[in-house]
């Protein structure tokens, strides 16, 4: 330690209205040794009580070492770093105990510590009833077989008698050690000791004490004849000098006051500074050594400029000033009185340890009051505190992480159950009071969870085997597509590529199947804004130009085998290829537009499934869907209505029956679609929209394009402009016989009926020879017999001609 003042002359003769005293304090407000002298300001080198804190009631009063408060806090500290929270409290019953006791309730609930048990023993050993209050706090240690940690609040002489029963009964535990006993050396001595378990303490910081050392032992050299305590050291150590050091000690401790005096006087002095120096406590040591410093650079400060022989100097109160604005430099570090009139220094961490068969006192590490943490010098020491850990001291086991604690009906919040953390929450802590919820949206949890997981992606990738089902399924169509392009385009002068409307109106219906195979690929691997946008869009706009293309083919067959007039007038109105498909698929290219500029498709989350994120494009507006749709749904339909009507087409060349039966096809794929769309979810959900345009879309192009192309490759004699006029003109003839049949019919019936025969038979004579009017539908008034041949053969190219 060093000090800022030079000569100790300059404070021999120092003295003050009042004295100064260095020591305990038990009285702070009575009066001092001179009655006649204002009261005195003590300086405290071992008071330690939190209530002298209090600058209100005590306002003159200082100290060289932290209050309570600060030690009650480092074993809450060391008791938390430990791993325990159930423990018990022996004090003494009075106000040092009470006041730590209090101290460390209050540090033991914030910090989730719970006291099992609080045992106060007598403040006096000559209470009757001291020795059945210890027996009943080791039998309230014993019984309480989860308390393995005792803190003990008391002086040295009642942990002596509290020990030695201990020790008779066995009891093994760790003590937690209060300044007043934790170095003292003559608790560390008992015999047996090293049965109690361990004990760890704190004691005030020692310093360098090597100039008191070397003051001990040359005590010796002093006068002993107004000094009983030297005059009784020296018996003690003559009576048991024969001994080693150890058991040095236990014969000193086991000395009464007539065997010191009997025989003392018979044994030849002899001094042992080394038992001396042992059994000095370097704490209080040390604190003093700091209180006399602050003391002598108070009066220095206060004596600089004024004669400090002169007994009226200066007061106590100057002294008092004085002494706030002391700095010392101990150990390198500066240290001073607070404004409490404390001097925060650090605690040594104690630990007795057995060392060659004897319990020594060893500081493993060094408590910083003010930080609040542990210092460790090496690991070697660090490794004896840590080692601690090792006892389990809780009424409940641990909770784990994934587990959180339940209160049972237990008073103490020690006391709980471990239970399970639900589903989709977590603790990562031991003994956590409450689960951590996970973000719903992206994490999920297991029961019994220590954290969250990312909850997995999914969508249909390019890698799933229903998806490489699917593509191969559309590359198969886009095959067949270009197929059929190749063979209609080989045979594009045949009266079957012809009769479909020609190469153009078949490549505008094969693009469009192209163009719906394709748009599958968008439905499949990552959804993105531009997938989710096209993806509706391509498949909508291809199929209304597909439909719209075989609405027009409907509407020319129906066109030219029809013979009902009515009907004939209206198709002729109706039959505008060009602008029809325009207009259909135009009004198509609106819808899509509209819902691309104001309810767009987007990417969304679905959060449905508990562990995983569906990627899936929201189609913006369901209604809007719905409405596209329904548009080709209603073109699909008035083409089913068209190709119905002409289903009764020649047997070898029946497209309008394909047709009716592709229409067919379609409207049952999306009639399923429908709840199945509506009621399926997860990475599928776009397979299900992929196979129904499949579907239809495969129906479609078979009933339209492979009659033909059978026709075209295995039949090839029917497909000659000989065979197709033949086969049309055995349709007409028996079409145009029912007809003439079904005309006469109505006539009989209506006069008022615009007749297609304008003149018939007057007799049957006349009927016979054909002397009938015969208007065939849509030509000039035929004049002839009834069914002429040369009829046939006009109604034949007319069909022909129009197809």
């Amino acid at each position: 330690m060093q000090a800022p003042y030079e000569n100790a002359d300059d404070f021999v003769g120092a003295s003050s209205p009042g004295d100064i005293i260095i020591g305990g304090l038990f009285a702070v407000h009575s009066e001092m040794l001179h009655p006649e002298g204002d009261p005195i300001k003590p300086v405290s080198p071992a008071s330690s009580a939190e209530i002298l804190s209090d600058k209100i009631r005590f306002p003159s009063f200082f100290r060289t070492i932290p209050s309570d408060f600060h030690q009650t806090r480092a074993m809450t500290h060391l008791i938390c770093e430990s791993g325990w929270n159930w423990i018990g409290v022996i004090a003494t019953d009075d106000d040092n105990g009470r006041f730590a006791l209090e101290s460390f309730g209050v540090q033991a609930m914030a910090n989730n510590v719970c006291i099992a048990f609080k045992e106060m023993l007598p403040a006096y050993l000559s209470d009757s009833t001291f020795h059945m209050k210890v027996d009943h706090a080791i039998e309230k240690i014993v019984k309480e077989t989860r308390v393995n940690v005792i803190v003990v609040f008391m002086r040295q002489f009642h942990v002596l008698k509290l020990f030695r029963k201990a020790i008779e009964r066995n009891v093994n535990k760790i003590w937690i050690a209060s300044d007043n006993w934790s170095a003292a050396v003559k608790i560390s001595t008992i015999p047996n000791i090293r049965q109690l378990g361990t004990v760890v303490g704190f004691g005030f910081k020692s310093g360098d004490i090597s100039s008191f050392q070397e003051f001990l032992r040359n005590l010796h050299e002093k006068p002993t004849e107004n000094n009983k305590f030297l005059r009784e050291y020296i018996m003690l150590s003559s009576v048991c000098a024969h001994l080693e050091y150890h058991d040095f000690q236990k014969c000193i401790a086991s000395q009464s006051q007539d065997n010191l005096w009997e025989n003392g006087g018979t044994k030849p002095q002899i001094w042992r500074d080394d038992f001396l120096n042992a059994n000095v406590e370097p704490g209080f040591i040390h604190s003093t050594i700091l209180a006399v410093y602050a003391i002598a650079h108070a009066i220095k400060g206060q004596c600089k400029d004024r004669d400090c022989k002169d007994p009226s100097a200066f007061t106590p109160w100057e002294l008092l000033e004085e002494l706030k604005k002391v700095v010392i430099i101990d150990d390198d570090k500066e240290v001073k009185f607070d404004s409490n009139g404390d001097m925060n220094i650090s605690y040594d961490v104690l630990l007795w340890k057995e060392i060659d068969g004897h319990m020594e006192i060893t500081t493993v590490a060094e408590y910083d009051a003010e930080k609040g943490g542990f210092i460790f010098e090496d690991e070697e020491k660090k490794k004896d505190f840590l080692a601690l850990k090792k006892v389990q001291s809780t009424c409940s086991q641990h909770c784990k992480p994934g587990q959180v604690k339940k209160v049972t009906e237990s008073p103490h919040t020690c006391c709980y159950e471990c239970i399970y953390c639900p589903e989709n929450h977590y603790s990562n802590r031991t003994d956590m009071d409450y689960c951590y919820r996970c973000n719903n949206k992206t994490y999920w949890a297991p029961v019994n969870s220590s954290t969250c997981y990312r909850k997995t992606i999914y969508f249909l990738d390019w890698t799933d085997w229903f998806a490489i089902f699917l593509l191969l399924l559309s590359a198969f169509g886009v095959v067949l597509v270009l197929s059929i392009c190749v063979i209609f385009t080989k045979n594009l002068d045949t009266p079957v590529v012809k009769a479909s409307g020609g190469l153009t109106v078949c490549y505008i219906i094969l693009f469009s199947h192209f163009l719906i195979f394709l748009s599958t690929m968008f439905f499949i691997g990552v959804p993105t804004e531009f997938k989710c946008k096209t993806r509706q869009a391509v498949f909508g706009i291809s199929f209304t130009l597909c439909v719209s293309c075989i609405l027009i083919k409907s509407l020319k067959i129906l066109l030219a085998f029809s013979f009902d007039p009515k009907l004939q007038n209206f198709l002729k109105c109706m039959y505008k290829p060009i602008p029809t498909v325009v207009t259909c698929t135009g009004i198509q290219v609106i819808i899509c537009t509209f819902w691309l500029i104001f309810r767009t498709p987007f990417v969304s989350q679905n959060f449905s499934i508990p562990r995983a994120i569906i990627l899936e494009c929201n189609e913006g507006s369901i209604v809007v869907f719905g409405i596209m749709l329904g548009y080709i749904a209603a073109l699909a339909f008035i083409c089913f209505i068209f190709a119905f009507k002409g289903r009764k087409l020649p047997e070898n060349y029946n497209e309008a029956k394909f047709i009716t039966f592709g229409m067919l096809i379609y409207f049952i794929a999306w009639i399923v679609f429908i709840p199945v769309y509506a009621t399926t979810f997860g990475k599928y959900l776009p397979a299900v929209e992929i196979i129904v345009v499949l579907i239809s879309n495969y129906g479609i192009l078979c009933c339209t394009f492979l009659p033909k192309c059978y026709i075209i490759i295995y039949k090839q004699e029917t497909n000659t402009k000989s065979a197709f006029l033949k086969m049309v003109y055995t349709y007409s003839s028996k079409s145009a016989g029912s007809v003439a049949v079904s005309q006469v019919s109505l006539d009989s019936k209506s006069s008022s009926f615009r007749a297609t025969i304008t003149d018939s038979c007057k007799t049957e004579n006349d009927s016979v020879n054909g002397n009938c009017h015969f208007q065939m539908p849509g030509q000039p008034l035929i004049k002839g017999k009834f069914l002429p041949k040369n009829a046939a053969r006009i109604m034949v190219r007319k069909r022909v001609s129009s197809i």
